[in-house]
């Protein structure tokens, strides 16, 4: 029998839950997890990919798990390693320490204690960072922003499907609701759903700052709070574990995947984006002409506007993402930005300040936000360290537009399917410096298998299409 977990989380599990969220350092996580009962510490991690991945060790090995001695056969992960070189060692980052917020309650109702996790960087045998590990890679971009006396703020807003599953548990693509943008129930029955997630999000040190229902039936939308690049994109590898457990714990399934029903809205992963001196935002600029948006912003917003098409495989990795970005679903297609109008690549939010920022708006959450967050800081970086002027901001909506309109705009397009996004990638020295060689290589490897694999596969829309008229 699989051991089920609690939908419901009791106060007394918050309580424990938040008392980890604290930063601790070695010794003080080592009693913690013997105070409340810890049994089990899993040791996280992702793919190139970007899918989680874990190696979980029960209590008579959590002391050798933060020295950084748990190794595991890395030529089972796609894209890591050969297998005559295949062990790797975990190195835990001690500041995500964190208890699960639910119970694991086994046959018979017998508890097997609560289970803790750490998000580790992969290293390998020798103690040198491993130059296949997607956590490193953004490191080294961000320590590259420090050179130049910048840190990046990021805040993506990640959209996800709640499905029905059928009698036999398997997922489906009916979706539970009717309602649409900011419905209320009874119209929106992912309401619950939300709360339960808000509130495992919140146990977990995540601050939420809004929950609501997307356009799209079954669609929605939980936004936490803007932070530094490497945790925020370790909160969102976070999110979508958190999202997708308690979902299936609810009778339901949750996708990120980006355009799951056909005529429909697909889920965008906008991205916000700044970047700080100390305490400052360089971004903004009070004494600027141009509503207070500083010359540093100016040219972040050229290096991404430059190397948009570049990193498009990297933000938008499935054969399925190039399904959003079509006309006619409120997703970018094109590159331009615009201050508040929403249909160009990037727009300006009205706030400035602390506040001041860009929003990119063609990732989806299928990427993996190490590589993304890495390959959107090095393009905008690039814009900054060569002083890029971006062209003038479109105030007009580019969805209506016509072809000889954005032609004499100059405004050219994202790539149309994923082997177009990979060759654009392939000719993009900035990014692929950014993602590195051994990364950069294996996902270009894994991407043209999966384009190829599609476009040699025979669909159904072709049998409809085809088979009686030809």
């Amino acid at each position: 029998m699989h051991d089920t977990i609690s939908a419901t989380l009791k106060d007394e599990d918050l309580l424990v839950c938040q008392t980890a969220s604290s930063a601790m350092d070695y010794q003080q996580i080592l009693e913690h997890m013997l105070e409340h009962d810890v049994r089990f510490l899993r040791l996280q991690f992702t793919d190139i990919i970007g899918i989680n991945k874990n190696v979980e060790v029960p209590a008579s090995q959590f002391v050798k798990a933060l020295d950084g001695e748990i190794m595991f056969d890395g030529s089972s992960i796609s894209g890591f390693t050969r297998i005559e070189e295949s062990d790797m060692l975990l190195k835990p980052d001690l500041g995500t320490y964190r208890i699960d917020p639910w119970v694991s309650v086994g046959q018979g109702g017998r508890g097997h204690g609560r289970v803790a996790r750490l998000i580790c960087d992969v290293y390998s045998p020798d103690e040198t960072p491993f130059i296949g590990c997607p956590r490193q890679a953004l490191k080294r971009v961000t320590a590259q922003a420090s050179e130049l006396g910048y840190s990046m703020n990021a805040g993506p807003e990640a959209e996800f499907f709640l499905f029905q599953r059928d009698p036999s548990g398997e997922a489906t693509t009916i979706t539970h609701d009717s309602a649409g943008y900011f419905d209320l129930a009874p119209n929106d029955l992912g309401l619950a759903c939300r709360r339960e997630i808000v509130i495992a999000l919140e146990a977990l040190d995540f601050e939420i700052e809004a929950s609501h229902h997307e356009v799209a039936p079954g669609q929605h939308e939980i936004d936490f709070k803007y932070g530094g690049a490497l945790e925020t994109a370790d909160r969102l590898s976070t999110f979508r574990f958190v999202v997708r457990h308690v979902a299936r714990n609810m009778g339901l399934h949750a996708t990120f995947m980006p355009k799951p029903v056909h005529g429909i809205n697909g889920s965008g992963m906008h991205v916000h984006q700044s970047l700080f001196e100390g305490d400052d935002n360089a971004f903004y600029d009070e004494h600027a002409g141009d509503g207070g948006i500083s010359a540093v912003m100016r040219s972040y917003v050229a290096g991404i506007l430059k190397h948009a098409r570049g990193f498009c495989a990297v933000t938008n990795p499935l054969v399925n993402s190039y399904k959003r970005l079509v006309p006619g679903f409120e997703a970018p297609t094109d590159l331009a930005w615009s201050m508040q109008n929403r249909s160009p690549l990037i727009r300006v939010p009205a706030r400035r300040g602390v506040g001041t920022r860009c929003e990119v708006r063609m990732p989806d959450p299928a990427c993996n936000p190490y590589l993304a967050f890495a390959a959107m800081l090095a393009a905008g970086l690039d814009g900054v360290k060569n002083r890029l002027e971006p062209p003038e901001p479109v105030s007009t909506n580019i969805y209506t537009m016509s072809a000889r309109e954005r032609g004499r705009l100059k405004i050219k397009s994202l790539p149309e399917d994923l082997g177009e996004a990979v060759t654009q990638l392939e000719k993009d020295e900035v990014i692929k410096a950014a993602l590195g060689e051994h990364i950069c290589q294996e996902f270009i490897t894994a991407k043209r298998q999966e384009w190829h694999d599609y476009i040699s596969a025979v669909h159904p829309w072709e049998i409809e299409r085809y088979l009686t008229q030809f």
